[in-house]
């Protein structure tokens, strides 16, 4: 039987600093306007790739706009920026990998998430540099914390390769290309539009995470301290969110226009990314936490955090269906 496995990218300063500079500077978390009921505006942090399309798509065609909600899109550089622009106050949600989260949730314990609004097992992917035919010959991996140092560990398991005789590189996503060109590392495993262009370096991509056992869920997540002031205005953003999801999932290329003109992604590259994406949201289960608290083992054993985060606590089971607008 194939085993799952989620995961995501871990904390990192200069994912931080990324996250504060895609921003223009560090704002005040919005709050309610106790006086007449409206809310500030909001700002959602998201990573610049097609896995964000549906808030791009919300975005541009006005969805949230509609939902009477003031939303800005705060465009980060991915990984643990997401989720740091959150904690740091950049941003009030965000949307991240579980495993990302995760890592994030262990030294910031007011992290809470929300609810999944996208998971897969084909969107990331394992690339070879020119010269590698076997994968005996990889000794270097490019990997950063969490997410890609996981989706290593795993893919080198699955081929019974000790972990120990292939030395991980650790830098940032959009560095794994050059590496790869370089000769200075000898695969990598990452999501678009890197896996392109480390084929665009000579590179051949060999593999999908699900075909040795993994896949990935995306949750939204917020501040506690925000969230107890502003669930129904979270509801209601996370309901145009799934919204946005249906639209994606019935009429794509409304879906690649909409990144395109967000992040300069080409239309077609979008389609052919989010048709290996599941975009629906839905509660946060039983399963996706038994599944979290496996990964927060992995990253204790690996020493990437001191202590699991308290799960039971962080993540909101059934938190979508109680706070979204019927």
């Amino acid at each position: 039987m194939r085993t799952w496995f989620t995961f995501g990218r871990s904390t990192a300063a200069l994912g931080l600093v990324g996250a504060l500079l895609l921003a223009g500077c560090s704002r005040p978390a919005a709050k309610a306007d106790s006086a007449t009921g409206a809310t500030a505006k909001v700002r959602i942090a998201v990573g610049v790739d097609a896995a964000y399309a549906p808030f791009f798509l919300a975005k541009q065609e006005g969805l949230f706009d509609k939902a009477g909600l003031d939303v800005e899109l705060t465009q980060t550089e991915g990984g643990p920026a997401i989720t740091n622009a959150v904690v740091a106050g950049v941003a009030q949600l965000a949307a991240n990998s579980d495993a990302t989260i995760i890592t994030l949730m262990a030294k910031s314990p007011d992290l809470r998430a929300l609810a999944v609004f996208q998971e897969s097992s084909q969107y990331l992917k394992v690339v070879w540099r020119k010269g590698i035919t076997d994968v005996s010959q990889i000794k270097k991996m490019a990997t950063a914390p969490g997410l890609m140092t996981l989706a290593a560990a795993r893919y080198l398991q699955s081929k019974n390769i000790d972990r120990a005789s292939v030395k991980f590189v650790n830098a940032s996503a959009p560095d794994f290309p050059a590496l790869l060109g370089n000769g200075d590392v000898d695969a990598y495993v990452v999501f678009e539009p890197w896996i392109s262009k480390g084929v665009e370096q000579g590179g051949t991509i060999k593999e999908s995470i699900g075909d040795y056992g993994m896949k990935y869920v995306q949750w939204i997540d917020a501040d506690q301290k925000w969230l107890a002031a502003n669930s129904a205005v979270a509801g209601k953003i996370v309901k145009v969110i799934a919204e946005a999801c249906d639209i994606v999932a019935k009429d794509p290329q409304r879906a690649a226009d909409a990144t395109q003109k967000a992040v300069k992604i080409p239309a077609e590259q979008t389609l052919q990314n989010i048709g290996q994406i599941d975009f629906a949201v839905r509660d946060i289960t039983g399963t996706d936490v038994s599944s979290a608290k496996s990964t927060g083992d992995f990253f204790v054993q690996e020493k990437l955090i001191s202590a699991a985060p308290d799960l039971d606590q962080q993540l909101l089971k059934n938190w979508y269906s109680q706070n979204a607008p019927k």
